[in-house]
């Protein structure tokens, strides 16, 4: 037991403890009620021992150098003579430790910036400079070490303590001088057990000097928590932040004031990154997921979509055109041809005032092309605006490379402005494409049987359009990518080349082409004629040697030619061929052995039959003619008696002659299969009107065209077999191997008998003085012809009006190698007989031709037959 601890003079009694002096580790009951976290700094007190704000005391003090400092675990080694010894001792040691911390407050700050205090620097904590203790933390040290060493009685006097400290102000400076030095013996290596108490607890006071020794030692003076010791404790806190820095001064060297300082609140507490980071990672997943899902759509869902509309206005589709065939005549001379030209196009999509940037861009291109093109404004300006989001118009066909050359340089010139910013390039959306422009070196030559070629290349008319498939080829495509109407250079290019179209070469010649193209032409303009044409027929391997028609036409100027001259009329036009068309009659008379070229015909002016009265070109007495006299006098009467003993009776003479018909070609297409090709009109036997059965055997009541007349004579020519007619002789590939045209399909009609017999009749036609075509001898050979005329059913009201001249012949009549067949429609000036009228371009063309084909003369005159006979004789 402890005995009863006296007053002491000035402060309450000492608290008894293990200490000298009476100290104990019980905390001091203050104002601050042991909490060292609200502990602040102790303000100047008046009286004895009063803190004058600068660490000096007043009061008497004395320090026993020889007391011994009190070990951790217990009493000192010696005890106290008396309290006031313990209480002078204390005040002495808290005298001194405030003189040193003082002193080593001053030194720290002189030693520099390295030794300031400034807030934010990674040494403080709150505000508070390295070396010193933290309020907060030497509170929760004190109350930890209250709570683990002080026993129940300690507890119990401490609270006697707390209750006579409340009695004396000077007090309340011993619990916080004793916070103070728990504060600041925290700084030094051994850590402060507790903060002081009401008496002062010496350890926590021993830890305040200790704390700011530069050894860090932890023995600094005791106190034993008397009103002196509280006093010594409040001397010897440690400095602020503010104290430890020095003051900031300005540009002038003027300190400047100091900034103001956070108060020792609670420290800064970091938030959990968790969060943050997953709401980052979940973000950023979420945008990976938009650029994942875009890129499905723009690979995979809308592909197509998008490569389409990238593809707008770069890749240009071209059509390469293939190179047509050239149409030759037999000798290879170029009848028609080809040459570059180009189609000038546009895209009126690139026109529109989006795209163009402009909002009458097709009216600019209008301008510009207008004058280059040889076409009207307005009519480009409603091509390019029909369809705005078309991407193909043609402007105009088949110009020439010339006229590209312009466009482009204009392109160009247009291209470079808009690069440099001074306008807009209209014309980047107008395109070429190459086309092989049609020729004709020859002009009108054989216009009628070449045809031509429309404006989109395909054959109208002619052989262009028979052999269209093959002179065409097939076209090629390049696909290129452009960009403002020029090609990149680097870009993708795709193309399939073109096949050129196969040569075609004919069976015509040139030479004999012309000469008989002008000799009908000046016939038909000499006999003020609608139109007229002209056959030449090899007569052993049936190839039309020319094939003439007046009026002509430029082919490659179809747009000015009159409409009524395009195609080729002598294979167009049926009419009927009036007296040439009795030959077939009497070839059938003689193959069918009824009658020789010797037999006797009478002939009347007049002959009654059906419900008609049947005359001759002629009124004339009773003629005494031979059959040979009948065709050298072309007489109608003498035909329609001679068939008419064909058969039994009428409808069987009809019957024999019908199919004689059939045989010669009539009734049926010639073979070529030209264009427009008509197969004449003959109708079947029992189909015969009761007057047709009378006029067919003369050549009214049926039609031909011109080739299937000059195909009978060459049948008689050729020895009575009948060769198909034929114009193509054969064909060169692009590989330049020639291929002939099949052999034609030979029949044969007559027997050769019957075939030479009906030469002879025929030359008694031209050579005898009876006969009709005296105009047709050809000197130094023999020919063999018959002249025609016959009455002409106008087309246009399908009445007769008018007549046709014709005149069909071979020669030399010996030996045939030439047929020539001429046909003048509706002569208005002078004649209209066929003789006078087509026996002159009989003549004119056979002689050209014999002498293109060095035909040589005939050597033996002529086989004479009667022409008439005398009457009882």
């Amino acid at each position: 037991m402890r005995g009863a601890v006296p007053r002491r003079e000035g402060g309450r009694a000492p608290s008894p403890g293990p200490y000298p002096g009476g100290t104990d580790r019980a905390r001091s009951a203050g104002p601050f009620r042991g909490d060292s976290s609200r502990l602040r700094p102790v303000g100047p007190y008046d009286g004895d021992g009063s803190y004058d704000g600068a660490g000096s005391y007043d009061g008497d003090s004395s320090y026993d150098e020889n007391a011994e400092r009190p070990r951790p675990g217990g009493r000192s080694r010696r005890e106290p003579d008396s309290g006031s010894d313990d209480g002078a001792r204390s005040r002495e040691r808290a005298r001194r430790a405030s003189l040193r911390t003082r002193e080593e407050n001053r030194l720290r700050a002189q030693a520099g910036p390295r030794a300031q205090a400034r807030q934010g620097d990674p040494g403080q904590r709150d505000g508070v400079p390295p070396g010193v203790i933290h309020p907060r933390e030497a509170a929760r040290n004190g109350q930890a070490r209250n709570g683990q060493e002080r026993t129940g009685e300690e507890r119990r006097e401490s609270g006697a303590g707390r209750t006579r400290r409340r009695e004396h102000p000077h007090n309340d400076a011993g619990a916080g001088a004793g916070a103070v030095g728990a504060r600041g013996g925290d700084v030094g290596p051994e850590r402060a057990d507790a903060a002081g108490g009401g008496n002062g607890d010496d350890r926590g006071n021993g830890r305040f000097g200790g704390g700011l020794a530069p050894e860090g030692r932890g023995d600094g003076d005791r106190g034993d928590g008397d009103r002196g010791a509280g006093r010594d404790r409040v001397a010897g806190r440690s400095m602020t932040a503010a104290q430890w820095r020095k003051p900031a001064r300005d540009r002038s060297g003027r300190p400047r004031a100091p900034r103001p300082r956070g108060s020792g609140g609670p420290p800064v507490r970091f938030g959990n990154p968790r969060p943050r980071l997953r709401l980052v990672s979940l973000g950023l997943t979420l945008v990976m997921l938009a650029f994942v899902v875009r890129l499905l759509q723009v690979q995979a869902v809308d592909a197509n979509a998008y490569s389409a509309k990238a593809n707008v206005n770069r890749y240009i589709p071209v059509t390469l055109a293939a190179e047509r065939g050239s149409i030759t005549d037999r000798s290879g001379v170029d009848l028609a041809t080809t040459v570059d030209a180009y189609d000038i196009t546009a895209a009126p999509d690139l026109l529109t005032p989006e795209r163009a940037k402009t909002a009458d861009a097709p009216r600019q291109a209008a301008v510009l092309l207008s004058p280059i093109l040889g076409v009207s404004e307005e009519t480009l300006v409603r091509t390019l605006t029909a369809n705005p989001k078309s991407k193909y118009a043609v402007l105009a066909r088949q110009q020439t490379p010339q006229v590209w050359n312009q466009l482009k340089d204009l392109k160009s010139a247009l291209a470079d402005k808009e690069a440099k910013g001074r306008g807009v390039n209209v014309l980047a959306g107008i395109n070429r494409e190459a086309h092989s422009k049609r020729v004709y070196p020859n002009g009108e030559l054989a216009a009628g049987i070449l045809g031509f070629v429309d404006s989109q290349g395909k054959g109208g008319a002619g052989v262009e359009q028979l052999l269209n498939a093959k002179l065409a080829g097939k076209d090629g495509k390049r696909v290129y990518a452009q960009s403002g109407g020029r090609q990149v250079p680097t870009g993708d290019v795709k193309e399939q080349s073109a096949v050129p179209g196969t040569d075609v070469e004919l069976t015509i010649d040139r030479d004999l082409q012309w000469a008989a193209q002008r000799a009908i032409s000046d016939q038909v303009q000499e006999s003020k004629a609608d139109r007229g044409y002209v056959v030449v027929q090899d007569t052993k391997t049936g190839e039309i040697l020319a094939l003439a028609n007046a009026p002509g036409f430029d082919p490659a100027n179809v747009s000015a030619a009159d409409p009524q001259a395009l195609g080729n009329a002598a294979l167009t036009d049926a009419y009927e061929p009036g007296s040439t068309s009795k030959l077939m009659s009497l070839a059938a008379v003689l193959e069918e052995g009824v009658a020789t070229p010797s037999t006797p015909v009478e002939v009347p002016n007049r002959l009654p039959r059906a419900d008609r009265a049947f005359a001759d070109d002629i009124d004339h007495p009773t003629w005494h003619l031979t059959l040979n006299g009948v065709l050298a006098k072309s007489s109608n009467i003498g035909t329609i008696l001679a068939t008419e003993q064909l058969g039994k009776n009428q409808a069987a003479s009809n019957q024999i002659l019908y199919s004689y018909l059939r045989s010669f070609g009539l009734g049926r297409p010639t073979g070529l299969g030209f264009p427009g090709e008509t197969p004449g009109i003959l109708a079947k036997p029992q189909d015969w009107s009761a007057s047709q059965q009378y006029t067919i055997p003369f050549g009214q009541g049926l039609s031909l065209n011109a080739v299937q007349a000059a195909s009978v004579y060459s049948t008689i020519a050729g020895g009575g077999e009948r060769v198909v007619p034929t114009l193509v002789r054969g064909t060169k590939g692009p590989d330049g191997q020639f291929t002939p045209a099949p052999e034609p399909a030979r029949s044969r009609v007559v027997s050769q008998q019957t075939a030479k017999t009906l030469a002879h009749m025929l030359e008694s036609v031209i050579d005898d003085q009876e006969g009709t075509g005296a105009k047709a001898k050809i000197p130094g050979y023999r020919v063999a012809g018959k002249t025609g005329t016959s009455n002409r059913v106008d087309p246009k009201t399908g009445r007769y009006h008018g007549y046709t001249a014709s005149f069909a012949g071979f020669a030399p009549a010996d030996k045939p190698r030439v047929t020539v067949y001429c046909a003048v429609q509706n002569p208005t000036k002078g004649s209209y007989f066929g003789g006078q009228v087509c026996g002159p371009v009989y003549k004119k063309v056979m002689e050209f031709a014999l002498k293109t084909m060095r035909v040589a003369p005939t050597g033996k005159p002529p086989v004479r037959l009667p022409v008439t006979y005398q009457p009882g004789g």
